[in-house]
């Protein structure tokens, strides 16, 4: 498994955590150091079963400076995900991306099943 996450993120931090107290493995990447592409975001956003919208990061301090609740509406999803692409902190974090799914957002519940058993 892929985590991606941002090292000072409270969120990111906890789920590492998580992850570890859970001994799930995984390798990890930072979305700052390390943005994904745009055909990795096109990728994770297929197996993600998500609306393209919820791939942003909409607490975060870019994506309010750049007025993205009212531009993102007027945007085809080849510009939104060419934006997400261009700032790894406009992406919805953490990310893990496992062979058959990815999820945007720790939600312990969704995540349970990543436990080994």
């Amino acid at each position: 498994m892929l985590f991606i996450c941002y090292p000072r993120c409270t969120t990111c931090q906890k789920t590492k955590k998580w992850l570890e107290e859970g001994r799930i493995s995984y390798q990890a990447r930072d979305i700052q150091t390390q943005n994904p592409t745009f055909f990795e975001l096109k990728e994770w956003w297929a197996k993600s079963g998500l609306p393209l919208k919820k791939l942003f990061n909409t607490s975060g301090l870019k994506y309010k400076e750049m007025h993205l609740a009212q531009r993102l509406p007027e945007m085809s999803d080849e510009e939104k995900l060419k934006l997400l692409a261009s700032d790894g902190l406009l992406v919805k974090r953490p990310v893990l991306v496992t062979e058959s799914r990815v999820f945007f957002g720790f939600r312990e519940s969704e995540w349970e099943a990543l436990k080994p058993r």
